[in-house]
């Protein structure tokens, strides 16, 4: 039996459907388990997970990072739930801030993580695929991420039909997290959401976000 304390109910309290939240949390960790996804700090505010994956493919990027097939890469991925919370009449400035300040800290707090780490010392690239709902949105979301390093790939017009049915399956997974936190934020668009691959090079992250990058700006 799960007892409740005052915090939990009123934040239970809030969502649209709780026991949908019950369902999905426990889909989320077998999923995360099965991608052996783990989280690399305590921070409440990080907003990402991650996991050490292999490359599938060559890139280049352009302060000369190179990347190969089967190269290991660090992936992140979504922290649900501690992203917070958009307003159910769609983002606001005071939510795209507090965004902005939690992509920052979960990058320094991952930088700082991998600097702990030397069993992953050859991890040389940071990666991720970000929702968009449509082309013109991914283009400005790749703007977004390029102010933290982030490097956005445009991906074929046509991909694989796996790989289209694997998209879609997460597109369902998503809308109903969004129906189950907060209804009222579900858009009609949202089984149609693109992927906007991104790739953040390890040596621009430590420079921007790494420990000296922290203490020189004061943060």
């Amino acid at each position: 039996m799960v007892v409740w304390d005052s915090a939990e109910q009123r934040a239970r309290s809030s969502f649209s459907h709780p026991w949908l939240v019950d369902v999905l949390s426990a889909l989320d960790t077998w999923l995360r388990r099965r991608q052996a996804v783990f989280e690399y700090t305590r921070n409440p505010t990080c907003v990402f997970r991650l996991d050490i994956h292999h490359s599938t493919r060559s890139l280049v990027l352009r302060d000369g990072t190179r990347v190969d097939p089967g190269r290991r890469i660090a992936r992140l991925h979504y922290w649900n739930e501690q992203i917070p919370a958009m307003p159910s009449d769609g983002p606001t400035f005071a939510w795209a801030r507090q965004m902005q300040r939690a992509i920052a800290i979960s990058l320094r707090e991952l930088a700082s993580y991998l600097a702990s780490r030397p069993d992953l010392d050859d991890i040389a690239v940071i990666c991720g695929d970000v929702p968009s709902g449509t082309k013109e949105q991914s283009a400005q979301l790749a703007r977004i991420m390029a102010y933290y390093g982030f490097e956005a790939r445009i991906e074929p017009e046509r991909l694989p039909l796996r790989e289209r049915l694997h998209r879609f399956g997460e597109n369902i997974l998503i809308s109903l997290i969004v129906l189950a936190h907060n209804a009222g934020a579900l858009r009609p668009d949202t089984l149609k959401r693109v992927r906007v691959p991104i790739y953040l090079s390890r040596r621009v992250m430590e420079r921007k976000f790494g420990c000296l990058a922290g203490s020189s700006s004061g943060a």
